[in-house]
């Protein structure tokens, strides 16, 4: 068996980017770059919450009782569970937030949204929407939006295995 390198036909050149596919790749790192700080910034100045404490009430407030076990807020919030556990402490600590014990399971912990957390998520909410529409909507045309939409959604979908 010859196992000279020279001869090996098993490896395979990378797929490179091409041009269009390069500059589609560094605008959609710039985008999401600028576009986070932009709205983390907003938050900051304007209700002193930041981006991933903003997404952790939306998820709470959206579900029946302003609760979900903290296994689940942190797949909806594409949060590793050691960093949703910080920031839900850092939350806590603000009264934004209050941890229970699962009543289904002696092991669940339940995140739950306090009265002043939901207050504050209102509060938030129009100047958040209003930045995500100057930044995102407000800039492309109906048709673009359908198929950024189209992309968005074929692109989580690999990442989350559903394609």
């Amino acid at each position: 068996m010859d196992t000279d390198s020279d001869t090996d036909t098993t490896a395979t050149e990378p797929r490179w980017l091409t041009a269009q596919e390069q500059a589609v790749w560094r605008a959609y790192l710039d985008v999401t770059r600028l576009f986070n700080d932009k709205l983390n910034r907003r938050l900051v100045d304007d209700a002193d919450l930041s981006l991933a404490e903003y997404e952790i009430m939306v998820q709470l407030s959206e579900t029946d009782g302003h609760r979900l076990r903290m296994s689940e807020l942190a797949d909806r919030a594409v949060n590793s569970r050691s960093r949703l556990t910080h920031t839900v402490a850092r939350m806590e600590d603000r009264g934004l937030v209050r941890r229970e014990a699962c009543p289904d399971d002696g092991r669940g912990v339940l995140c739950v949204l306090t009265d002043d957390g939901f207050a504050t998520i209102q509060r938030a909410a129009p100047d958040h929407v209003a930045a995500v529409r100057e930044t995102v909507f407000d800039v492309l045309t109906e048709p673009e939006v359908e198929c950024l939409g189209t992309a968005m959604q074929k692109i989580r979908a690999g990442l989350r295995g559903t394609a």
